[in-house]
């Protein structure tokens, strides 16, 4: 004779247990992914500027071999998208010599001294923090580098 045994009724889902290890390893997932992509962002930043520098340096030459000089730190970056006064305008190039001064990664313009300290012409960010020198991401990042 078999003995009868309380069947319990099937219930379908997750335990409470179940779903706490799953929510635990996505978190621990999550942390592993922003650790990794979070400092790559810093690097994508800094590359940008140096690419932005070397686009206006590109520009800054273009004014000099039309011009014979480059543009005066008063005059700034902004001589590179319109003609500055006290310039010879039909020597100026049409359109400018830059389509549009950018801003750096960091949402402030690029500095421009001429003469400057490291050459004829430097074109500079001062990074992160917005202050002179600094390391890593807050370090300055210059057209003399």
């Amino acid at each position: 004779m078999r003995t009868q045994q309380k069947k319990r009724p099937k219930r379908n889902g997750f335990t409470l247990v179940e779903l706490m290890v799953v929510i635990v390893i996505i978190g621990l997932l999550a942390t592993i992914v922003a650790l990794n992509v979070l400092p790559s962002g810093d690097t994508a930043r800094i590359q940008k500027a140096k690419a932005d520098i070397a686009t206006i340096e590109n520009g800054l030459e273009l004014y000099r071999l039309q011009m014979s000089t480059y543009p005066t730190t008063a005059q700034g970056l902004a001589a590179l998208t319109s003609a500055p006064a006290g310039v010879d305008a039909s020597r100026y190039q049409r359109g400018g010599y830059v389509k549009r001064l950018p801003e750096d990664p960091w949402g402030r313009p690029y500095q421009y001294a001429s003469p400057g300290q490291h050459g004829e012409a430097d074109v500079w960010t001062l990074g992160a923090d917005g202050a002179e020198g600094g390391e890593g991401i807050n370090a300055d990042i210059g057209s003399w580098q």
